[in-house]
């Protein structure tokens, strides 16, 4: 993240709010800081990571436990692991409430800093303001997509301590609005100002470019709009998605929008999937998932020894008697013949031996029960690349968090263009997605173009709308890797993968949970929603407050 220290923007908002004078009538000072150099740019920084880098604590419980597993992308389960792969399939108030407290709780960090950049505040500047409705819009697409009915239209409101619950069209209608008024204040401008006014590398999304911020917002309004079409009462979706594809998009030319991470700063302040693997002795060991695995394997994508890194394999052995404990080894051995693995195995009494062959990539099914654990194996299973879980604060590149992808710009284009809704080549558009999907990775040139020109995956020149569809969506899944929110949200209005989406049924093998095996639609609300006498209503309109009730762009 450009070496910033977040220590001392801490520092500085402190001093900021800490003052109750005007600050044109701060004394020159030689040993602290003059009216003049003084910004809301010091005040972004921690905004807009915290969003997508909060501390460790609802890192672990909000993505790992919840948004990255029920996006299939991670597992538990194994015999390394503290847990069973059915964590957060049961419901835990616990992790729930870590979840719900970091959203709810960062709306502060953005209100703050649009507070202080709007008409009349301290730091009064117009573009830094636009950039705070932005970041607005991408937390409440994120908070809703989570939970549903939030307070938005009355939240922030002085005085106002039970703002009411909206509905997730009205929220949905408002993010676009918001962002509609961020674009058009942004016009033609590329920076926010000169010298200390200018945002610069403070801005750890955009480095300060106002047209990168803009085409940011336009692909965002894009996502929303298509998210939103077809849902039931849908009548802003078509209008916000044609007026989308006719403005600038992310694209080759602007690259995606991701945050860099300072490799410095240690994992309490701001987290990253190393510091949490690397923090529990084997309770930090995960596993990568099946669908996952098997998705990128089969299609010979180059992402595949990026993302994941090989089983170690080796001598295996299993022990057991009855029909649950063979029902569940074969179910295990049946996984993978399903994957092509190359292994022997060999019965004794009641000891079955697996010789598996080292450097495979083999993905653990998901959502497994606690009885199955003992037979699940650490060593039979991938685990993730080493960008993805290298440890902070050794000075080594880690992975960037996703905000959002030029690849997703070229998916939603190429799904628009499937749909008669824009123009177009949609096969085209697809395989420029991809092309951006893969320089996040670093993938090479040749191995993209190759696996553009070979792979069916790659292909939506044939086939029916269903077919393009599925995999438009897949791409848009495998995107998403380590932004687990944003793939579960594709699961969830897609239907796709399906055999995530489809749930399990099993309970020899599965965790059904308090989901009864059906897959999640959202996460429940945390303790504190309920003391707003706004909540009741809520629910009442929304449905229960349950894992399973499915959100409105997802009915």
């Amino acid at each position: 993240m450009r070496n910033i220290k977040i220590t001392i923007y801490s520092v500085l908002m402190f001093f900021a709010f800490s003052c109750t004078g005007d600050f044109d009538e701060i004394n020159t000072n030689t040993q602290g800081f003059e009216s003049t150099e003084l910004s809301a740019k010091f005040f972004i920084t921690e905004a807009q990571y915290k969003l997508y880098a909060p501390d460790r604590y609802p890192y672990w419980r909000a993505h790992l436990i919840h948004a990255d597993r029920f996006a299939g992308h991670f597992t538990f389960g194994h015999n390394n692991s503290w847990w069973s792969d059915g964590l957060a399939y049961n419901y835990s108030g616990g992790y729930t409430d870590a979840s719900w407290g970091w959203l709810a709780g960062y709306f502060g960090n953005v209100k703050s800093f649009m507070d202080l950049t709007k008409a009349g505040g301290e730091f009064e500047n117009q573009y830094m303001y636009a950039m705070g409705l932005i970041t607005k819009s991408l937390y409440y697409q994120m908070y809703t997509d989570t939970f549903g009915m939030l307070p938005y239209s009355e939240a922030g409101i002085e005085g106002n301590l039970t703002p009411k619950y909206d509905t997730q069209k009205d929220i949905y209608k408002g993010i676009i609005a918001d962002l509609d008024e961020a674009m058009s204040i942004i016009g033609s401008e590329t920076r926010t100002g000169a010298g200390v006014a200018d945002v610069a590398e403070n801005d750890v999304y955009c480095g300060g470019d106002l047209q990168k911020w803009k085409k940011l917002a336009n692909t965002l309004k894009l996502r929303i709009g298509m998210r939103a079409l077809g849902a039931t009462g849908d009548d802003f979706a078509s209008n916000a998605i044609s007026a989308a594809l006719n403005a600038p998009l992310l694209d080759a030319g602007s690259g995606s929008v991701t945050m860099e991470k300072d490799i410095i700063i240690g994992q309490w302040g701001s987290a990253a999937y190393g510091d949490v693997w690397h923090s529990f002795g084997a309770g930090s060991d995960w596993t990568m998932g099946e669908i996952l695995i098997n998705e990128l394997k089969n299609n010979q994508d180059p992402r595949l020894s990026i993302y994941a890194k090989p089983a170690v394999g080796g001598e295996l052995t299993f022990e057991g008697t009855g029909a649950e404990y063979q029902e569940r080894l074969d179910f295990l051995i049946a996984s993978l013949d399903n994957a092509n693995v190359s292994y022997t195995s060999s019965v004794s009494g009641d000891i079955t031996t697996l010789n598996v062959d080292p450097g495979q990539y083999i993905g653990q099914p998901t959502r497994l029960n606690g009885d199955i654990y003992p037979l699940v194996k650490y060593d039979l299973f991938s685990t993730p690349g080493q960008k993805i879980n290298q440890k902070t604060g050794e000075s080594v590149s880690i992975y960037p968090e996703i905000i959002l992808t030029s690849a997703e710009a070229y998916f939603l284009q190429a799904e628009a263009a499937v749909r008669g809704i824009g123009s177009g080549d949609a096969q085209t558009l697809f395989a420029d997605g991809i092309r951006e999907a893969m320089k996040l990775w670093e993938v090479s040139d040749g191995d993209t173009e190759n696996y553009i020109s070979s792979q069916d995956a790659a292909n939506i020149s044939s086939g029916t709308m269903d077919e393009k569809l599925e995999k438009i969506a897949k791409q848009r899944w495998l995107v998403s890797y380590t932004d687990g929110f944003e793939a579960w949200a594709v699961v969830r209005d897609t239907g796709y993968p399906t055999e995530l989406a489809q749930g399990v049924s099993n309970p020899v093998i599965f965790e059904l949970g308090t989901l009864n095996g059906a897959y999640p639609q959202r996460m429940r609300y945390g303790s504190g929603a309920q003391s707003n006498p706004n909540f009741s209503q809520a629910i009442s309109t929304q449905g229960p407050d349950l894992q399973g009730t499915k959100l409105w762009f997802a009915k």
